[in-house]
């Protein structure tokens, strides 16, 4: 449709709103129109005054979220052990205390010869989906026997983030 059969158009409709000749009022108040004024309008202020007017940085705010000082602890508890010390198919969980978060998790990987032959991934909080996870039994079908390095990471979720608190290493033995 061209610009003299879109007039047309409006000549025709106008009348039928009791618009009467304020076809540029019409033109504005259907949708084409606001949108035109309002983009005409943010390229004016971002022209004017930069387009850091439109743009927010959130960092202070997550900030302020999380106190700068916390206070963390990572303990093992061994729950068969008859020594005293981690043996390879001996069962183990954490006691963890933090204030970084309401909501720790606990990652546990052990390795033997530097390849990983054992994961675990657990959550310490109230409402916890399955805590029947936080007992760990140290093996798994890559690790049938012997000893191996163990590292328990203290961490949580922030956003997309992960933020790792702190860290535990151990040795498990044969």
């Amino acid at each position: 449709m061209g610009p003299a059969q879109e007039s047309r158009a409006y000549r025709v409709i106008l009348p039928y709103l009791g618009l009467g000749g304020t076809g540029t009022v019409f033109i504005f108040l259907t949708r084409l129109g606001r949108l035109l004024v309002g983009t005409t309008i943010v390229i004016a202020v971002t022209t004017v005054m930069g387009f850091n007017t439109l743009t927010t940085s959130p960092t202070s705010l997550v900030a302020s979220k999380h106190p700068s000082s916390t206070s963390s602890t990572l303990t093992l508890v061994l729950l068969n052990s008859t020594d005293g010390v981690p043996h390879y198919g001996q069962q183990v969980t954490f006691q963890v205390s933090t204030t970084a978060t309401t909501e720790p998790n606990v990652s546990l990987a052990c390795s033997q010869s530097g390849a990983v032959v054992y994961r675990a991934e657990t959550g310490y909080y109230s409402g916890y989906p399955w805590p029947w996870t936080q007992t760990m039994t140290l093996s798994s079908y890559a690790w049938t026997g012997g000893a191996a390095s163990c590292t328990a990471t203290l961490y949580y979720f922030s956003g997309a983030k992960t933020v790792t608190v702190t860290t535990l290493t151990f040795p498990v033995l044969a």
